[in-house]
């Protein structure tokens, strides 16, 4: 037996069998808790509507919570993915650009609909200043979570898996903040809950290389 054949043998025979639902198990140690504390922050912060019992019976409602847990879903599927030497990120952009266009496709319904002097309330309402900057607050504890998660795998893509975790966490934030938000507009949620939810990936984009760097 070669010196080489020493390294590798010693390597190896600590090793024991990983049961094969312990990436998932991970994924759920880390996002799970994080969200809990996403929805904590939100309820102490700013707090449920007080309308709530009256919103839930509204589709618009039902249609901004799905938005954003429809692609958070994605994301952290492909994550599990990407947490792989092997993994990729599949279909992720494609099935992310249908959900977009779908919400497009009920947000240009909802204008055609709507009389023209309520466009600016849908487009803009009366929280487009902050709306994105409190997402990207309720996403920070999920991110941080996803990357903890993320390190005990092993992704090969850095940017590409930082970029996705941003995409997944900034999802999650949305969502938190949907429970607060009092928005019905649907343009004003294609465009400043996406914008939050992209300021997320922006993130995961440029410390995701330094923070899952094996």
């Amino acid at each position: 037996m070669t010196k080489t054949d020493d390294i590798i043998e010693s390597l190896v025979s600590d090793l024991k069998p990983v049961p094969r639902n312990a990436p998932w198990r991970r994924f759920a140690l880390g996002i799970l808790p994080a969200l809990g504390l996403s929805l904590l922050l939100m309820l102490t912060i700013l707090g449920l509507r007080v309308d709530m019992p009256e919103v839930l019976m509204l589709p618009v409602f039902w249609i901004k919570s799905t938005y954003n847990a429809l692609i958070a879903v994605a994301a952290f599927l492909t994550l599990h993915q990407l947490s792989r030497p092997d993994g990729s990120e599949g279909r992720f952009f494609g099935l992310v650009a249908t959900i977009f266009a779908a919400m497009a496709a009920v947000a240009a319904t909802q204008l055609m609909m709507a009389p023209t002097e309520t466009y600016r309330t849908l487009i803009l309402g009366s929280s487009a200043l902050h709306c994105p900057l409190l997402i990207f607050g309720f996403a920070m504890p999920v991110y941080a979570g996803t990357i903890w998660a993320l390190r005990r795998g092993a992704p090969m893509d850095l940017q590409l898996t930082g970029l996705v975790a941003g995409i997944a966490a900034g999802a999650a934030g949305a969502w938190v903040y949907s429970w607060f938000c009092t928005e019905n507009g649907m343009p004003f949620v294609l465009i400043w809950y996406s914008l939050g939810i992209l300021l997320t990936g922006a993130l995961g984009v440029f410390t995701g290389p330094r923070l899952l760097r094996w």
